[in-house]
């Protein structure tokens, strides 16, 4: 791994890193300078999976288990090595411009949405993983649910999403540039249990009515509200005048205008959604399950986490995850028959490494390492997705996680022989298809 970073770190040193960040699968670089990148010399090293260029910020995918450790080791090489050069301040006023301009507000609003829930995944994968385990010892022996152990779990499952409006709360704050703990703050006023309490205009408060979705909203007026509030307030009082005033005129907006809008938004989601799958049936899940690796490449499946989260929040599954997974079984099948049929034994060697997370549900190197470059694969994957998609849309196939995907999904499933049948049609679609359709195979 080092070897591998200290030539990319060589390779890119010119073009001025910025930044260093990872995902679960991509070393992600910042850079000043992104004309004339060498990608075909860094998709040619060992141990690159793929490499994707969304506006300044190069990512190269490396795989789950490495990305991390990329990422340290090459904020080591920057820090240990800093190379200047004197025609970089003209060309980043150029490439400043460049990413004003393509800094679109939708563009910006999925960086932030991903910035939001990205730190929740680990606790929804543990939690809906442990709801979904809890479910499958229940349903062979119900009376363990008097178990003090079985309780003890119910509780540590549902824990996320006992808490999820308070973690939403302070990681919207934190991506809107305000105050983490004034954001949680927020986000536990509208969710107080004590708002059924109270009595107004005949009627009762509704405690945590709209979910992450009213948080999202009030979040961000706090946020814009303690902004404006800092610029106003000189710099002496500012530390408790600030916070105060953010609080005392936030809260009523919060629970008299933007609860309720959050409540409308997010029950049209839950009801669309719902009904879309339940009555369209497979067509639906054929239409879902076949479209969402274009989805992908262009990064707006970041704007379906607060679905997903929604749809647990209020019904305890999300029906949505079990058929977009069915777009990496395609890719599983697809890549396997290019497996198959390549006589190009790096791209086999890429494919061996890639398929393991592939079947895990970690499609990115499958997508960006054989099927995307490869041209037609990519597409006959999307059949196997969207035949996957359609049966777990008609079985109503529910998650109780989001973050996972492919064969481990099962587990957080509520109906688990339907999952898999959808999975293993999905798998064999994607394969003889594209066995069928066939591809260029590329010189080594």
């Amino acid at each position: 791994m080092q070897q591998l970073i200290k030539h990319i770190y060589l390779l890119l040193h010119n073009y001025k890193i910025n930044k260093v960040y990872n995902c679960m699968t991509r070393l992600r670089l910042q850079l000043t300078i992104t004309d004339n990148l060498p990608l075909g010399e860094i998709k040619k090293l060992d141990g690159v999976m793929g490499v994707v260029l969304d506006g300044n910020e190069l990512q190269i995918i490396l795989g789950p288990g490495k990305a991390t450790a990329a990422a340290e080791i090459m904020q080591q090489f920057i820090n240990n090595k800093t190379i200047s050069n004197p025609d970089f301040t003209a060309a980043e006023q150029l490439h400043t411009a460049i990413r004003k301009k393509n800094a679109t507000p939708f563009k910006l609003l999925l960086k932030k949405i991903s910035g939001i829930f990205l730190p929740l995944i680990p606790a929804f994968i543990a939690c809906g993983l442990i709801t979904g385990l809890l479910n499958i010892i229940l349903k062979t022996d119900a009376s363990l649910s008097l178990n003090p152990i079985i309780q003890i779990l119910k509780i540590a499952g549902t824990s996320v999403f006992w808490g999820i409006n308070i973690f939403v709360g302070i990681n919207a704050a934190k991506e809107f540039g305000a105050s983490p703990m004034l954001g949680g703050t927020m986000a536990v006023i509208i969710t107080h249990p004590a708002l059924s309490d109270i009595m107004l205009f005949d009627e009762k408060l509704s405690a945590g009515r709209g979910g992450i979705i009213a948080v999202l909203l009030v979040v961000a007026f706090s946020s814009w509200l303690e902004k404006k509030l800092h610029n106003i307030i000189p710099q002496m009082f500012d530390l408790f005048l600030t916070p105060l005033l953010v609080i005392l005129l936030a809260t009523f907006p919060a629970i008299f205008i933007l609860q309720p809008v959050g409540g409308i938004i997010a029950d049209f989601i839950g009801q669309t959604v719902t009904t879309a799958i339940s009555s369209g049936g497979m067509l639906t899940g054929f239409i879902l399950g076949g479209t969402f690796l274009p989805l992908v490449i262009t990064g707006l499946h970041q704007g379906l986490t607060p679905i997903h989260a929604q749809l647990l929040a209020k019904y305890g599954v999300t029906v949505l995850l079990p058929i977009l997974a069915m777009a990496g079984a395609g890719q599983v099948g697809a890549s396997f028959a290019v497996y198959c049929k390549t006589k190009n034994q790096r791209l086999k060697k890429i494919i061996i490494s890639a398929l393991p997370v592939g079947i895990m549900g970690i499609g990115e190197p499958l997508i960006y390492g054989v099927t995307l470059p490869l041209g037609k694969p990519f597409f006959t994957a999307c059949i196997g997705g969207a035949l996957g998609g359609g049966i777990q849309a008609m079985n109503n196939v529910g998650a109780s996680a989001i973050g996972i995907s492919g064969l481990p999904l099962t587990a957080a499933t509520d109906n688990m022989p339907a999952y898999l049948f959808g999975l293993f049609t999905a798998y064999l679609t994607g394969f003889i298809v594209t066995y069928l359709v066939g591809f260029e195979d590329p010189d080594e």
